[in-house]
């Protein structure tokens, strides 16, 4: 599969969970540094931000945007996940005062963006995720799921409150 960065091809390996499937596990790190795992938000739904860094502006803007949103989403939690490290992640959030997103770092979890079909396999962003956001439901089956055919662009939000909200968008 491949997506585009500045329309030049980036070539991803793994496989996107699609809707209705059962999303693969992940052990993530937080802001302290400590595992985070889906079964910790057993209970509620779970909207995965990937992204490549929270040092470019797009991805900046869509934890930003997606902070906004999670304020008004009952019983659902955003996870805004890119290879940065939870200090970046952390430092980001603190200093946009983001109450309503949490962070995790892949850093110490290589196969987190083969598993979700978002690991840039080439070019030199190598190592990072595609942009892509996963909608889970309570039991972890996917709702929602788009990567995004440019890295650049951001994603479609309200898709993705559309899915947490059971409605078609």
């Amino acid at each position: 599969m491949s997506v585009t960065f500045l329309g030049n091809p980036v070539e991803l390996s793994g496989e996107l969970p699609q809707q209705g499937q059962v999303a693969p596990s992940f052990t993530l790190c937080d802001h302290a540094l400590a595992d985070i795992s889906p079964e910790q938000f057993e209970g509620k739904k779970l909207i995965l931000n990937i992204f490549p860094s929270v040092d470019t502006p797009t991805c900046a803007n869509s934890v930003r945007a997606f902070n906004e949103l999670a304020e008004n989403l009952e019983n659902t939690v955003v996870l805004c996940v890119s290879a940065d490290l939870p200090f970046a992640l952390t430092r980001f959030v603190e200093k946009h005062d983001l109450k309503h997103v949490s962070i995790g770092s892949f850093f110490r979890s290589p196969t987190f963006a083969l598993d979700h079909g978002v690991a840039i396999s080439d070019t030199v962003l190598r190592g990072l995720a595609a942009r892509a956001v996963i909608v889970l439901d309570e039991e972890r089956t996917v709702l929602h799921s788009q990567l995004v055919a440019e890295i650049a662009d951001e994603p479609h939000y309200q898709q993705a409150v559309a899915a947490v909200k059971g409605v078609s968008s």
